[in-house]
């Protein structure tokens, strides 16, 4: 039998086939695993294919053989089963700091862990959510460069921006630098944020990592050490961050052409900033109607403004009556 170029590539593309095109339920007989790889220009006879399976299941491939009505080998447990890639993929989808491309990327590389049959359903659950994503492609890198300034102990230093009403990016401060020392990070409310002491205010403050750019990790020690001995992340975020559950309904706000940062921060991208008069904007919303929208709410008067449904408008009243009581 004439050898082909490929042929002693034969044992890694059987492996191939047997992890990309079987499963439990769609095992491949001597004979279909034969003509798979003549597809790569591989010529095998019967008894190699069984002494290449031996071979595999020796390696630590668990190489299965199904007798009966659907007879065939294929490949049994592997290094993550499919519910473990399924817990995976809705991970991914559903993390608002990873981009939507970044998103897709990830999820095509969590399906060729499974075979190309088990994919199907993984990909079925890229479209269960609909969730907010941000938009800056950089926070990969950006999260790789902060971990190595929290291990190395040094200060970092970047720019911060926001989203205005026409989703351009406005730098704070006129594209003048940060300089920070990073202490770590916290993925809290499908965001995630770099704690940081800011020598210049002597102070722990918070950025969320899709808005930095140009982050460079710097020869300079970390400071903070003095006033933060014993610096607690996790009480850190217990004491910025909280959710509350409660009614859902469509809200209408009226606001400030200077608050659309603001309210495209807190509601996502995909919000429709509607333009009224000169210097204000509507903005149509589906939320739970709770203390912490009313929290945010109140905060952001008069810049934003509740305005619709009338129920939602005099529930907010009452809050804030209560609250103006208790004061």
């Amino acid at each position: 039998m004439a050898r082909s170029a490929n042929q002693k590539l034969k044992l890694l593309y059987l492996c191939r086939i047997l992890m990309e095109q079987t499963d439990e339920e769609h095992p491949l007989s001597v004979q279909e695993l034969i003509a798979q790889l003549a597809r790569y220009g591989i010529q095998a006879e019967r008894k190699s294919i069984y002494d290449d399976l031996g071979a595999l299941a020796r390696f630590g491939v668990d190489v299965q053989c199904r007798k009966g009505r659907s007879p065939g080998w294929f490949v049994g447990s592997r290094d993550f089963e499919l519910p473990e890639l399924k817990l995976l993929v809705d991970a991914v989808q559903s993390s608002r700091f990873i981009t939507r491309r970044k998103s897709n990327a990830l999820i095509r590389k969590l399906e060729r862990l499974a075979s190309v049959h088990q994919a199907r359903q993984l990909q079925r659950q890229v479209f269960v959510s609909g969730r907010v994503k941000v938009m800056n492609e950089s926070i990969y890198y950006n999260v790789d460069k902060l971990h190595a300034a929290i291990a190395s102990k040094r200060a970092i230093t970047f720019q911060y921006f926001d989203y205005n009403m026409y989703r351009q990016k406005v730098f704070r401060r006129n594209g003048s630098r940060y300089t920070v020392s990073p202490y770590g990070l916290i993925w809290n409310n499908d965001n995630y944020y770099l704690v940081a002491y800011d020598s210049e205010h002597c102070q722990m403050r918070h950025y969320r990592v899709d808005k930095m750019a140009e982050i460079t990790v710097t020869r300079l020690p970390r400071e903070g050490t003095d006033e933060y001995p014993a610096f607690d992340i996790a009480a850190y975020g217990q004491k910025h961050f909280g959710m509350y559950s409660g009614e859902e309904m469509t809200v209408t706000l009226r606001a400030k052409s200077s608050m659309a940062s603001v309210v495209l921060d807190r509601f996502g991208l995909d919000v429709i900033l509607v333009p009224d008069g000169s210097d204000h904007f509507t903005v149509s919303i589906p939320l739970v109607l709770s203390p912490q929208f009313f929290g945010w709410l109140f905060a952001l008067e008069p810049d934003v403004t509740l305005t619709a449904p009338a129920r939602a408008v005099e529930a907010y009243r009452q809050k804030l009556r209560s609250a103006l009581e208790q004061a």
